[in-house]
């Protein structure tokens, strides 16, 4: 019978038609679960390193940072893609914070190897199926990690949960000089008060020789809802900036489009990029540029800052 599928479970016989609205069941289950995720956030960063690689190596102790509110909205959504961003109110400022950008079903990551260097890595189509990527970005939008991993709604419970290489997190990047790769293992999970972000860590130096783990780190990053009140200096910032990076974005996607990998400049011409890219953020909000010409300042400096990424890897 041409429209009846068997199905693994006991023996059941299921029409294609009842198979296709239960995937799209759950479909609709992940995207409620990642847009969950949104919303004015109170967050408390917590890490602690663990088990060291060796008996050299003294693990470093607990560090918190509290105090502090998130507003997650939606940026984009459109074809299974739900574009999530963060910005940070801290000490009376908006931050732009990071970006996470949700594919149903994506074939491609950007694969991190070290020292600021990404490569392009293609999975099958049977090896994604049912699976979200995450793609996570700096605040310039700048590459970070990508995994890729099926969202699990069972027993009341609703996570995701990968692991992928990724350089090291803005906490250390500018002090520690011992390991080159942090591999996360982030586990996301929607809770009643908010969501969890629990991270198993392994801090890695990687050359030639291989792998070697210098310490183990766990990380917990709660986000409790909170009143809206406390978020409206950061929707007032979103709606004046989110066009302009809306179109950073854009611009990033062509040059990962067109190219093999990245490789990411720290500075160029001894400055750094969030700076130029602060500085361009500001024209665009002052109205002084806009249209192609924004385009093309924007798509500029990631050529600047990603020049091997243009040339090919």
């Amino acid at each position: 019978m041409k429209n009846i599928i068997k199905l693994a479970l006991a023996g059941v016989f299921l029409p294609a038609s009842l198979l296709a609205q239960k995937a799209d069941s759950k479909l609709q289950q992940d995207k409620a679960a990642i847009k969950d995720m949104c919303g004015c956030m109170e967050v408390t960063f917590e890490y602690t390193e663990t088990f060291p690689g060796d008996t050299t190596y003294k693990p470093k102790g607990y560090h918190k940072i509290t105090d502090a509110v998130e507003y997650v909205t939606v940026a984009d959504e459109k074809n299974n893609r739900i574009v999530l961003q963060h910005l940070l109110v801290a000490g009376g400022e908006v931050i732009k914070h990071w970006t996470e950008d949700w594919q149903y079903e994506n074939q491609q990551l950007l694969a991190y190897s070290k020292n600021d260097t990404w490569n392009k890595m293609n999975l099958t189509a049977a090896a994604v199926k049912g699976q979200w990527t995450q793609k996570v970005f700096g605040v310039d939008d700048e590459p970070r990690y990508e995994g890729s991993a099926t969202w699990v709604h069972a027993d009341g419970r609703h996570y995701w949960e990968s692991t992928s290489d990724a350089p090291l997190p803005r906490r250390e990047y500018t002090t520690r000089s011992d390991y080159n790769v942090l591999q996360r293992t982030n586990h996301h999970e929607i809770t009643s008060f908010g969501s969890l972000h629990e991270q198993d860590n392994k801090k890695i130096l990687r050359d030639a020789a291989g792998d070697k783990v210098i310490v183990g780190e766990k990380g917990l990053n709660t986000y409790r809802r909170t009143d809206e009140s406390k978020c409206q200096q950061a929707k007032a910032w979103w709606e004046q900036n989110k066009q302009f990076w809306a179109v950073v974005r854009q611009q990033w996607d062509k040059l990962y489009g067109a190219n093999t990998g990245v490789v990411l400049q720290k500075q160029v011409n001894n400055q750094p990029f969030y700076k130029v890219m602060g500085e361009l953020e500001n024209k665009a909000r002052n109205k002084e540029l806009s249209g192609a010409a924004l385009d093309n300042a924007i798509s500029g400096v990631l050529q600047q800052f990603a020049p091997k990424a243009t040339a090919g890897l």
